[in-house]
């Protein structure tokens, strides 16, 4: 037995897990918070001085946590930018997360390249607020002199990485990563320099793009360092999924992805066409609307929490006597509807029932998250299983509806960190190819999520039906706006 751990640097913490390499058993865990300040008014900060994700690494990994340890992998928070000098020495803060300061930049960058169709053909992705390209851009017009010191570009994982190696002069990332930050494309497996120039005005180094049972390097104390990937691809690796398996991520917004065999191109730019942690592709598609949906519901209808919501929708039936919610509250990505609002349709006296408005809260963010789905179906991905990921995959009346709707088998995991569990078989992965007992076309089957499996069953006609209704109100009151 050989053993290995698995590191995932979130927003908000580091998690490490220690696995048994051929089985993938965890033997022990570590946890500790970034040390980061809230900015005024709440939420994350979009600056983050990259020493945080050091100091809460160590302290994860204290107390002999990684002794035995031969192989270590990473993951990290994806749309993460760190600029470096030529020395190697950070020029800012990291710029991290959904930075809302890049908006007008990611307007800019479609235009500079001749709109969004062509950012789909370059990379696979239109720009938005959040991706790294977008960034580069805010960064030249806002901070010209940290722009113009800038000369190498890592992501999160990447100079974690680096950082674990002892600063080498090589430095690399993963297909996984490279695929979200707007100027790689996974359609050809290069990087696009030009995309970067066009965004900072200059080129820089790039860190170079290695195999997905590669490994980085070895630390100078003997450890072997696997390639790394995004928090989204490690997630995906560490529950094992495969072709006809999609994702269903459950926070305040929702995110579909599933393992694909090409990347797509979506000049829509519903879909953003990532690879994945194995040398597959890994299309994604995000909502806007998911939980945020149901706390609204709650607050209106004067229910304390999710579960007493969940608890007041089961006593209603599939189709909540006709009521439908389209749950665009912050508008919405899929369909791109930016500046709609919801829409509570189907009012009748004996349809004005907290139950019903409940059962049609949990329906529309589903069906919400079905569009996603058939986004993906539409272009001929295979979902024949979905796993439901988020707290709220627990809830009564998530678990009800959702087989029925999605018109699949859905599996709900227990709860663990899937992006750390991934990190270290990416890792166990690694260090059996550099040992000669691994092919690197085929990573360690290690043993699958513990998970409740859910069947559509006798409801899937009326999931359906349920699904249709909610459609055709989206049809009649935004005609034409999602075409799958």
């Amino acid at each position: 037995m050989g053993i290995v751990a698995g590191l995932d640097s979130s927003p908000d913490f580091t998690r490490i897990v220690v696995c048994d390499s051929d089985t993938g058993a965890v033997l022990r865990q570590g946890y500790a918070p970034h040390p980061l300040d809230s900015p005024e008014g709440g939420g994350r900060p979009a600056d983050v001085d990259p020493q945080a994700w050091l100091l809460s690494l160590g302290e994860a990994a204290g107390g002999g946590l990684l002794e035995g340890v031969q192989a270590i992998g990473v993951s990290a928070q994806a749309n993460s930018v760190v600029p470096l000098d030529a020395q190697g020495n950070t020029v800012r803060p990291a710029m991290v997360g959904g930075d809302k300061r890049a908006q007008v930049a990611a307007a800019d960058l479609i235009d500079g390249l001749g709109g969004r169709e062509a950012w789909a053909q370059a990379v696979g992705a239109v720009p938005q607020a959040a991706h790294p390209v977008t960034k580069l851009r805010w960064l030249a017009r806002s901070e010209p002199d940290a722009a113009a010191r800038t000369a190498v570009l890592l992501q999160a994982h990447d100079w974690l990485v680096w950082q674990l190696l002892g600063r080498p002069v090589r430095r690399t990332t993963d297909r996984g990563g490279a695929s979200g930050t707007g100027y790689w494309s996974a359609a050809t497996g290069a990087y696009r320099p030009d995309l970067v120039e066009l965004a900072l005005g200059h080129q820089v180094m790039l860190p170079e793009v290695i195999g997905p049972a590669e490994a980085a390097g070895t630390t100078p104390e003997g450890l072997l360092i696997s390639a790394g990937t995004g928090e989204t691809q490690a997630a995906a690796f560490g529950l094992g999924i495969g072709l006809g398996d999609a994702v269903v991520s459950l926070g305040a917004s929702g995110s579909v992805m599933a393992v694909h065999t090409e990347p797509l191109v979506d000049q829509s730019g519903m879909i953003t066409a990532l690879a994945d942690a194995t040398g597959m592709h890994l299309p994604v598609v995000t909502t806007l609307n998911a939980v945020r949906t149901l706390r609204g519901a709650a607050e209106l209808l004067g229910v304390p929490d999710l579960e007493s919501l969940s608890e007041l929708a089961m006593k209603s039936t599939p189709g909540a006597h006709g009521l439908v919610l389209l749950p665009y509250l912050e508008g919405e990505r899929t369909p791109n509807l930016p500046h709609t609002a919801g829409t509570l349709a189907g009012l009748r006296r004996e349809s004005m029932r907290p139950e019903h408005l409940a059962r049609a809260a949990f329906e529309g963010m589903l069906c919400g998250l079905g569009d996603a789905l058939d986004v993906l179906r539409g272009r001929g991905v295979d979902v024949r299983r979905v796993f439901l990921l988020g707290a709220a995959a627990e809830l009564p009346a998530v678990q009800a509806a959702a087989p029925a709707l999605f018109g699949t088998q859905v599996v709900v995991p227990q709860p663990a960190d899937y992006a750390a569990i991934g990190s270290a078989r990416q890792a166990a992965w690694a260090l059996g190819v550099s040992q000669g007992t691994l092919d690197p076309r085929t990573p360690p089957v290690w043993q699958g999520a513990v998970a409740q499996v859910l069947e559509p069953g006798e409801e899937l006609a009326v999931g359906q039906a349920v699904r249709q209704q909610f459609v055709s109100v989206r049809e009649q009151t935004h005609p034409g706006a999602l075409r799958t």
